[in-house]
């Protein structure tokens, strides 16, 4: 907004637009931000208080524009009221580094007569209690770094307008706090508003007067009703309403988020916050009106959104990854937060007219973020790509011939690849593209890694996890880029069962070989392997399967949305009957490298001080449960019990 001395009428009337918009935001910045030491019921209504007031009348003193000369952020108004609702909440930090000091009297908060307030439970106030031995502008900093996708030189200039006494030295603790993924990943969940309050009287039952009781129900109506008419009912955060963007100019071309081209190698965060805008088309401010009109009101066009994706409207300015023409049509690429959306248009006059595909892109790094899907040829057998400017090289190759190198694809001067084939949608699997694509000496020396199209916005990285060497007091083996020997001959086995992957939400998948054992009956040597498919959302879908030394891999055990072969699902145990080729019947076990002995029991009871099973099976059809003990103590159940019966 204009720096004058006070705020004019339109200055106020956008920032009611945006204060509107951002409500729930807004909200949870204060809440997250004022002290710990008050009652849910008192902080949540302070919360609201300071985001009520935050709007500065018409008329009056604007106060001096900021002396460092402003914030980076797109929308001023959305900086003015931020700054406004941070200077209500704020408690400055004590003598000793990183404690409150002593709290001055907050302001009285409206009190509704007879009721109590609070978050539901396991909500926004399990955020506060984490933050809670923070100062309060290092709570601010959490809030508007994480959760607003703030940078980290606006969120110091937005503490300082505030009125915070360091806030350099606030956002270095903030960016310190030991919070994990998965607290993040939660706060973004409809339960971690803080616009959504639960309500209860305090003293129903010692109540004998009606009018009391008529009064407390009323009061309890009027509440809900406002809740309801400013928040709706309950929404997901990150659905935005598509009327507030253009209400307040987010999808004004001239206001999309910029990134300069050289960002990426001087930036700790590389991923698609660090993408320039590239293309022929970026200053074609018709095209991106489109976009983002097409965006905010789809009308008749398709849109094609990941599981888990909303494609509702930007809730600020989005990020322009790309604006340019292949093969007859009009492509844009926009980031909003989590989310990537193209946009696609017809340039020659036949086609299918415009498109809008979402994505999402959750935690994105250095090879989740390595490239986007531009365009594809009418009949799907290949496929232009975005690559991200830390990569130097990209190639081609076939997963399904290990010994095979790759061949070079040329790649734009703008990141635009040439076509590259990708993989078969259904039928045979004679090949397997994927891109072998080498970061920039500048980001790792010696780094490359495979990508593979399953026909999503977004390419799949694919990793490989050898199997464990030496006892189980070894560390773990960590996934490995799936470049070298080892790990082009697991994947050339069962590259063609990526294509039960189609249509899902996943950013990488990796073949873990937990078990190894030669085979009764002269069968030779058997390699167990999980493979996991890992979604933006967290949980991953696996399929165990038993790799022979010749023939399609066996399939042992399937489950979706599970920890099991992960980081945080380490301990595995699996089984099934197994026919040899002598014709006898077998049960098969194997755990991961913790697993120090396996015990069958139902239809067939057996057991062993190993990590692998081969008990011949001579009883009757039926189930059998397998538990595997682990080395440090306890037990581990297998991922999928094996089953009698016979072919």
């Amino acid at each position: 907004m204009s720096t004058s001395q006070r705020f004019g009428s339109d200055a106020v009337e956008h920032a009611e637009a945006v204060l509107v918009e951002q409500y729930p935001r807004l909200v949870r910045l204060a809440y997250l931000t004022l002290p710990d030491s008050l009652g849910r019921h008192t902080r949540v209504l302070l919360a609201h208080k300071a985001v009520q007031r935050a709007l500065p009348r018409a008329g009056t003193p604007a106060g001096p524009a900021p002396a460092d000369g402003g914030t980076d952020e797109p929308d001023p108004h959305l900086a003015l009221v931020r700054s406004r609702v941070l200077r209500a909440t704020l408690v400055p930090a004590g003598p000793a580094r990183g404690t409150l000091a002593r709290i001055g009297r907050p302001p009285v908060p409206p009190f509704v007569w007879g009721l109590r307030l609070w978050p539901p439970a396991g909500g926004i106030d399990e955020a506060a209690q984490t933050l809670g031995g923070a100062p309060a502008p290092v709570r601010a900093a959490f809030v508007l770094l994480h959760l607003d996708d703030l940078a980290e030189e606006a969120t110091v200039r937005l503490l300082r307008r505030a009125g915070a006494a360091d806030p350099a030295d606030a956002v270095r603790e903030a960016l310190a706090l030991p919070v994990g993924a998965e607290l993040l990943r939660a706060l973004r969940r409809p339960e971690f508003d803080a616009s959504v309050v639960s309500a209860r009287p305090t003293d129903l039952l010692r109540r004998r007067r009606r009018a009391r009781a008529c009064w407390a129900g009323l009061a309890t109506l009027a509440l809900t009703l406002t809740v309801l008419s400013v928040h709706g009912a309950g929404p997901d955060p990150d659905v935005r309403p598509a009327a507030g963007p253009a209400a307040s100019g987010v999808l004004d071309p001239a206001r999309l988020q910029r990134v300069s081209a050289d960002a990426w190698s001087d930036t700790a965060r590389v991923d698609f916050t660090a993408w320039p805008a590239r293309g022929g088309r970026t200053g074609d401010r018709a095209l991106l009106a489109r976009a983002l009109g097409t965006w905010a009101a789809p009308g008749t066009t398709p849109v094609a959104t990941a599981p888990g994706t909303t494609a509702e409207a930007p809730a600020r300015p989005p990020q322009l990854l790309y604006a340019g023409e292949l093969d007859g049509r009009a492509v844009v690429l926009l980031r909003d937060g989590d989310r990537v959306v193209r946009y696609g248009e017809t340039t020659t006059g036949s086609g299918g007219g415009r498109t809008l595909d979402v994505t999402r892109t959750d935690e994105a790094g250095v090879t989740t973020a390595a490239a986007l899907t531009l365009s594809r040829t009418s009949d799907g057998a290949s496929a232009r790509y975005l690559l991200a400017p830390w990569i130097a090289t990209a190639a081609a190759r076939d997963l399904l011939r290990a010994g095979e190198t790759g061949h070079p694809l040329a790649v734009a001067a703008d990141g635009v690849t040439a076509p590259a084939a990708v993989p078969p949608a259904g039928g045979s699997c004679a090949s397997w593209p994927v891109l072998e694509l080498t970061s920039s000496t500048r980001i790792v020396e010696k780094h490359s890694f495979v990508l593979t199209d399953l026909g999503a916005l977004s390419p799949v990285h694919l990793t490989y996890t050898p199997l464990p060497d030496g006892p189980a007091a070894v560390p773990a083996r960590q996934p490995r880029e799936a470049t070298g020997p080892e790990a082009r001959a697991a994947w050339a086995r069962q590259a063609c069962r990526l294509g039960e992957l189609r249509g899902g939400a996943y950013r990488a998948v990796n073949v873990w070989d937990f078990a190894a054992a030669q085979l009764p009956d002269g069968a030779g040597r058997a390699v167990w392997s999980c493979t996991r498919a890992s979604g933006w959302a967290g949980p991953g879908d696996v399929t165990v399967r038993l790799r022979l030394e010749a023939g399609t891999p066996q399939d042992v055990a399937r489950a979706r949305s599970t920890a099991a072969c992960g980081r945080f699902g380490q301990h595995l145990l699996a089984g099934f009957r197994w026919r040899s080729p002598a014709g006898r019947w077998y049960l098969l076990a194997a755990g991961s490298r913790q697993i120090a002995g396996i015990t069958a029991t139902g239809a067939l009871r057996a057991g062993t001080a190993e990590r692998t099973l081969a008990a011949p099976w001579t009883g009757p059809d039926g189930p059998v449960s397998l538990t595997g003990t682990l080395a440090g103590g306890g037990t581990v159940t297998a991922l999928d019990g094996a089953e009698g019966g016979r072919d």
